[in-house]
């Protein structure tokens, strides 16, 4: 287990905390929120994603974001597709890491992706080989690891399952993800110790909402399991289009105040990422 006092923050802010946004944010502001974010010294932002405009009107100009993105040493930008069309896209447009996305749950899969489980891991397949053609590494999200709007709550040996299918094809890290925010720390431990049977903790990235209030407190369950990757986007935005009510993704700001209030390593300037988070509510008029 990590006894290392160093967190990796994933700043998804420009991707997950922008997508289910109704007015459309002009592409000039996303290049600016990531701007900033990259001058606080973040080494991953999940910028964009490489999906169907018809599916996802606000990640429309993709192309246009990865292309115009902020650049530095040290810093991988990353995006979300759903299939080698999208992988193909991304690489050519500069992305640095790719992310891919299932479910623990069936219904949520079908609703979300419009796929079974099993359909989507074996799309990711020729994503896979393609960001290793080109040395670029993938991550696979698990959505509703522990509740699912449609289903309830999720066993967690199918989040074991569904993070095995994943690391068998090729990802070389696991977001498991709290998507509607109603986790609880004993089932956020209990989930943890399934899938860590299988998973190798440093393999493992939390992605919690705070729909319930309880993501600080789940990710310092998390931290008790050894995990060192956690997600989190500015200013608390995001949400589930599937999940009325539910919460952003937890805030960059208090999950940094948060780890370094117990004494953990984050490397990114507070007063900077202040900054940024202030543009990214001003962004969506929070």
């Amino acid at each position: 287990m990590a006894d290392d006092k160093k967190v990796t923050i994933v700043e998804v802010g420009p991707r997950d905390g922008l997508q289910n946004e109704k007015a459309l944010i002009a592409t000039d502001d996303k290049l600016k929120l990531i701007s900033l974010l990259a001058d606080a010294g973040f080494t991953r932002i999940e910028a964009t994603a490489f999906v169907s405009p018809k599916w996802v009107p606000q990640m429309a100009d993709h192309d246009d974001v990865m292309r115009r993105s902020t650049r530095r040493n040290g810093l991988v930008l990353s995006a979300l597709v759903p299939n080698e069309k999208g992988a193909l896209s991304a690489i050519k447009a500069g992305a640095q890491a790719l992310a891919v996305f299932t479910s623990a749950s069936e219904t949520f899969a079908e609703k979300n992706i419009n796929c079974t489980i099993k359909e989507s891991i074996d799309r990711f397949k020729p994503v896979i080989a393609i960001a290793e053609q080109h040395g670029i590494p993938v991550r696979g999200y698990v959505s509703c690891a522990v509740d699912c709007p449609f289903e309830g709550a999720i066993d967690p040996s199918l989040v074991r399952s569904v993070s095995e299918r994943l690391i068998a094809v090729g990802c070389g890290e696991i977001a498991v993800a709290d998507t509607i925010g109603s986790a609880t720390p004993d089932r956020v431990d209990a989930m943890l110790a399934e899938v860590l049977q299988a998973i190798p903790f440093d393999s493992i990235a939390c992605h919690f909402h705070d729909t319930s209030g309880l993501a600080l407190t789940n990710v310092d369950i998390a931290l008790g399991h050894g995990i060192r990757v956690f997600d989190s986007a500015a200013g608390g935005l995001g949400g589930c289009p599937y999940a009325p009510g539910a919460a952003g993704n937890v805030a960059t700001g208090r999950l940094v105040r948060h780890l370094k209030s117990s004494g953990y390593e984050i490397g990114l300037n507070e007063e900077r990422l202040a900054t940024a988070e202030e543009y990214a509510r001003l962004r969506v008029g929070r």
